[in-house]
C-alpha cells in the first residue's frame, strides 16, 4: 500500500484518549480514505492516507 503520513501521535496518550483515531474519524467524515497504524520503532500511531493516482482514484 502506498500511503502518505498525515499525522503522528505519541502512543503515551492518557488512558481512554484516542487522538489518532479521533483525527482519522474526522478525516473519514470529510471523505478521505485513511487508516491508523502503529509504528513500533517510534512508539507512535500514524494516520495514513491512501495514495491516489493522477486521476484521483485510490
Amino acid at each position: 500500500m502506498d500511503a502518505k503520513v498525515l499525522e503522528r501521535f505519541p502512543a503515551g496518550a492518557p488512558r481512554g484518549s484516542w487522538p489518532a483515531e479521533e483525527y482519522a474519524a474526522a478525516r473519514r467524515a470529510a471523505g478521505e480514505r485513511v487508516t491508523v497504524v502503529m509504528d513500533l520503532d517510534s512508539d507512535a500511531f500514524l494516520v495514513l492516507a491512501e495514495a491516489q493516482d493522477d486521476d484521483g482514484q485510490t
